[in-house]
C-alpha cells in the first residue's frame, strides 16, 4: 500500500508557533491595551464581502483589485472576495448597521487579510493587521488622536528608530488642481517615464510620485508640490494637525512625495518608517513601512452613503512582530509535581492546581513519566516556584517572594 503523502502548507502562508507566536501575541495584546486607553471600540467584520465592496472602494484600476484579490463565486452565483484590507468592510458595516447613530465612532480591529502577492520577507498571502478608524469626525483633532495612538503602540512595543512621515493631499479642489499640474508636468516627459508610470499618467498620476524606478525619480524631484495648490482651508487643516502632534509629543517629518492614489483620500496621509541605518530598517529590508494610513473623506460616498469624514490606519502584525523580536514564553508562576504514584498525592495536587488557577496564577502539573524525573523536568521549565506533592506530605521551592501567596492560596 502506497504511503499517504502529507499535504504541504499553501505558498505564502505561515504556521506561527513558539517565540514567533509569543511576539505576535505581544503585538495584539499591546494594541488591545492601547486602544482601550484611547476609548476605541472593538469591531468584528466578516473575512469575506461582496466583491463590489472592494472594487468600488479600493478602485477597479488598482493592483489590489485587478491582480491580488482572492475572489470566487459562491453556490448562489454571487461574486465574493476574501478581504484584502479592513477599511472597506468597516465602511460597509458602518452603513448597513446604522452605526451613524454613534458618530463620531472610534473603531479598532485586528485579524487576517488576503492578497495574492509574490511572497517575500515580511509579506504573505494570508497576513494579519491591526487597524484603527475614526468615522464621522471632520476635525483635525481626529487625525492627531489616531496618530498619537499609533505612536504609542509603536513605543509600547519598544520599537526604536521609527519616524512618522507626514503629508497633506489637500481638500478636493486642492487635489484636483495639483493633479492637473502633475499630469501636465509628466506628460511633457512621457516617453522617458517607465512603462508603469506612463500607464499611471492617465489613470492615477499621483502614484508616479512614489515610483521607485530611477527613470521616474529624476522627474519626480522637480514635480509640482501640493503646497502651491493648497486652499486656505486645507492649509489651516494641515497646520492644525502638525501643531496638535507637536502638543502631543509626537515627532514627525514632512514627506512631500507621500501620496494616496485613490480620489477619496483627502488631507492627511502618513506612514511610520524606520530611519535609515536603524535596526528596524535592517530587519525589514525593502518592506520599510510598518504603519500607514490617511484621511478618506470620500470613501463612504463611493459605497452609496452620505458624505462622511473618516480617517484611519493599519499596520502589519508580522512586520511589527519581526521588530519586536522573538519573545520567550513567560515562566509559569508555579509547577505542581506529583512525586509518587499514589492516588492521594494526585488528588491533592489536582485540587491545588485548580486553586492556583482560580486565584489567577499560571500553573501546570507534571504527573506522568518516571516519578524520580518529574522534579527535574519541572526545574528545566524554570517556573517561579515548584510545589511538590507526595502521599506523606508536600513542599515548596523556588522564588521565596512567591511562597507567602502560594502558601495562603493552597492552605499550607
Amino acid at each position: 500500500m502506497a504511503k499517504t503523502k502529507t499535504p504541504q502548507a499553501i505558498r505564502g502562508t505561515q504556521d506561527i508557533f513558539g517565540a514567533e507566536a509569543e511576539a505576535f501575541a505581544f503585538v495584539v495584546e499591546t494594541f488591545e491595551r492601547v486602544r482601550r486607553l484611547y476609548r476605541f471600540r472593538r469591531a468584528e467584520m466578516p473575512v469575506f464581502e461582496k466583491t463590489e465592496v472592494f472594487a468600488r472602494s479600493i478602485g477597479e484600476t488598482t493592483d489590489i483589485v485587478s491582480k491580488e484579490m482572492y475572489s470566487f463565486e459562491d453556490r448562489g452565483g454571487e461574486s465574493l472576495t476574501l478581504r484584502p484590507e479592513f477599511t472597506a468592510g468597516i465602511a460597509r458595516a458602518y452603513l448597513t448597521n446604522g452605526w451613524q447613530q454613534h458618530a463620531p465612532v472610534k473603531l479598532a480591529t485586528h485579524g487576517p487579510l488576503f492578497r495574492y502577492e509574490r511572497p517575500q520577507k515580511g509579506r504573505y498571502r494570508q497576513f494579519h493587521q491591526i487597524d484603527a478608524e475614526i468615522i464621522g469626525a471632520a476635525e483635525p483633532q481626529a487625525d492627531v488622536e489616531l496618530l498619537a495612538m499609533a505612536d504609542q503602540v509603536i513605543r509600547e512595543l519598544r520599537i526604536e528608530g521609527v519616524t512618522l512621515h507626514l503629508n497633506t493631499l489637500g481638500d478636493g479642489d486642492s487635489r484636483e488642481a495639483w493633479r492637473a499640474a502633475l499630469v501636465e508636468h509628466f506628460r511633457s516627459v512621457k516617453d522617458e517615464l517607465s512603462e508603469e508610470s506612463q500607464e499611471r499618467l492617465e489613470k492615477n498620476p499621483l502614484r508616479i510620485l512614489d515610483s521607485k524606478d530611477r527613470r521616474d525619480q529624476r522627474f519626480v524631484a522637480d514635480a509640482p508640490k501640493i503646497d502651491a495648490y493648497l486652499s486656505d482651508d486645507a492649509r489651516a487643516f494641515f497646520d492644525a494637525v502638525t501643531s496638535g502632534l507637536d502638543a502631543a509629543g509626537v515627532k514627525w517629518k514632512r514627506a512631500e512625495s507621500l501620496v494616496r492614489g485613490l480620489d477619496y483620500y483627502r488631507h492627511t496621509a502618513f506612514e511610520f518608517i524606520p530611519d535609515e541605518g536603524s535596526a528596524a530598517a535592517d530587519a525589514l529590508g525593502s518592506q520599510s513601512t510598518i504603519l500607514g494610513g490617511g484621511r478618506y473623506d470620500g470613501l463612504i460616498e463611493s459605497l452609496g452613503g452620505p458624505a462622511t469624514p473618516a480617517v484611519g490606519w493599519a499596520a502589519g502584525i508580522e512586520r511589527l512582530a519581526m521588530l519586536v523580536g522573538e519573545k520567550g514564553e513567560e515562566p509559569a508562576e508555579a509547577i505542581i509535581v506529583v512525586e509518587d504514584t499514589s492516588d492521594v498525592a494526585l488528588d491533592r495536587a489536582s485540587r491545588a492546581l485548580a486553586s492556583l488557577r482560580t486565584a489567577g496564577l499560571s500553573a501546570e502539573m507534571i504527573a506522568s513519566g518516571s516519578p524520580r524525573k518529574r522534579y527535574d523536568k519541572a526545574v528545566k521549565r524554570s517556573p517561579k516556584a515548584i510545589v511538590s506533592f507526595r502521599e506523606d506530605g508536600h513542599g515548596i521551592s523556588g522564588n521565596d517572594a512567591a511562597h507567602p501567596d502560594l502558601e495562603r492560596i493552597l492552605g499550607f
